[in-house]
């Protein structure tokens, strides 16, 4: 038997080392300047800093019958929402409006891309807080370079100090707010007055406040480029029809620097001047003009400066642009390319969220102001009492869902005869829990013609209000035994 044939393989060879060559597999990330822009789009972003921020910052301070308009009392197993009172068994609306978010996510990214990641997005807001801050104590986009390498001295470390303190100070009332959710702010603003906290609420405050300080003031667009999922799947979800931030290529090049009274078309240029303005206003540090990528976040930053750029010029704005690839290839018209957005995805995650978001309403608005639990007492299921009645007994538990206190009348059926022979009356106080035990009992006589049996009764809590009566229905069982 002869040897098979040996295989060729392709040898690795090392090679020397080029001493003037260092290549690390951890490069250091090069640290972003964003310059400061103002323009139409800039406006929005400020808008959306400021409503978002009164909403968080302002809404525990609120109030609404006499109680934190927005608390969720963990150890109560209470959470109140402006004029709802949610109990544990309610968080099913919290997993419709997490499904609702994720629907809106959707959309409006198949319609005009990372909208969510330019304007409303925690990172994006308080990043744009701390960098006004470090823009008002180090100067624009230069001049911060220019502290950034100059040696320490007085300056430079006041300078940094007020930056820092600054930026403490908003991480710390941020963690503070946060914890204001979960324990009623007014007592937590005592306790931080004599410096009272629990152990868990120092923790909580000072792990959120410094990941605040650690996300906006350092990581920034390490979060989006490198943490964020989004960045990765939004790919998915946007295609040539999606409004996007764009660079129209055909019209700016090729690029290259000109006198305002030259003309382009004489030098053979485009309309880019090519002042690298927009890199240098983006947040993650980008050249929009090499196309749409995942590090960008839809800010808008790069159009504001260079429509300002284009005004200075003579040029015509909009170089770069809200656009899709289809508008951009085809040289659409705005109405085309709008025409274009309202494409059958978009239809139907439209459909989908304003479906959900009606049904989400009304399930709030139609739901009961009390909830029933029965529980059968499984240590005797079934015996018989007195002159031969079948008893059996439960616990009723009642959730009262409003902030009065709410008296309940409990009635049965469900078989001729049956009667509840202790209280069938409850007094449940404001947003509590009561529980009371029945005893169901069913003659001899009507037991007689039902042994062995197992029969589905109901119970009927009603509660009598003002405006009308209402009633809870809870199914169980009565067990006749043999």
């Amino acid at each position: 038997m002869t040897d098979p044939t040996p295989a060729r393989i392709i040898p690795i060879l090392p090679q020397a080392p080029d001493p003037g060559l260092m290549v690390s597999l951890y490069e250091k990330q090069k640290k972003i300047y964003p310059r400061a822009v103002s323009g139409w789009y800039a406006r929005w972003r400020w808008l959306m800093v400021w409503l978002t921020q009164i909403v968080f910052y302002g809404l525990p301070w609120l109030q609404w019958n006499e109680r934190q308009a927005v608390l969720f009392e963990l150890n109560e197993r209470r959470f109140y929402v402006l004029g709802l009172v949610l109990h544990p068994q309610d968080f099913i609306y919290l997993a419709a409006l997490l499904v609702i978010s994720a629907i809106a996510l959707f959309f409006f990214t198949a319609v005009a891309g990372r909208l969510w990641c330019g304007y409303a997005c925690p990172q994006t807001v308080y990043t744009e807080i701390f960098l006004w801050v470090e823009r008002r104590t180090e100067g624009d986009r230069s001049a911060r370079m220019r502290l950034d390498a100059a040696p320490w001295g007085v300056e430079k470390l006041a300078r940094k100090g007020a930056k820092q303190g600054a930026w403490l100070a908003i991480g710390l009332y941020t963690g503070f707010t946060f914890v204001g959710y979960f324990t009623p702010i007014r007592t937590l603003a005592a306790e931080a007055a004599a410096l009272s906290f629990s152990p868990w609420e120092w923790f909580w405050v000072l792990f959120y406040g410094f990941a605040t300080y650690g996300n906006a003031g350092y990581l920034r667009e390490q979060v989006c480029k490198y943490m964020c999922p989004y960045a990765r799947f939004q790919s998915a979800l946007i295609d040539m029809d999606s409004l996007v931030i764009a660079y129209d290529a055909q019209r700016g090049e090729s690029r290259g620097s000109r006198s305002r009274r030259a003309d382009p078309k004489a030098l053979g240029l485009g309309d880019c001047i090519d002042c690298t303005l927009c890199v240098q206003v983006c947040p993650t540090g980008i050249d929009i003009r090499n196309g749409l990528q995942n590090e960008c976040i839809a800010c808008a930053a790069c159009i504001d400066v260079c429509d300002d750029v284009m005004g200075k010029m003579g040029y015509a704005q909009g170089l770069i642009r809200y656009s899709s690839g289809n508008a951009i290839a085809k040289s659409w018209s705005p109405t085309q390319m709008l025409r274009r957005v309202w494409r059958p995805r978009v239809l139907i995650y439209g459909a989908l969220l304003l479906a959900m978001g009606l049904a989400f309403v009304a399930s709030l608005t139609l739901r009961q102001g009390f909830v029933v639990d029965v529980i059968k007492d499984r240590g005797a299921m079934a015996r018989v009492v007195g002159r031969g009645e079948v008893e059996n007994v439960y616990r009723m538990q009642i959730t009262n869902g409003s902030e009065q206190p709410q008296h309940y009348r409990i009635q049965v059926s469900g078989l001729d005869g049956l009667a509840i022979v202790t209280a069938h009356e409850l007094l449940v106080e404001p947003t509590g829990i009561g529980t009371l035990p029945l005893r169901l009992t069913l003659p001899p006589e009507v037991a007689e013609t039902h042994r062995g049996k197992s029969h589905p009764i109901v119970f009927e809590v009603t509660l009598a209000q003002e405006t009308g009566t209402t009633t809870v229905r809870a199914k169980s069982t009565f067990l006749v035994p043999r």
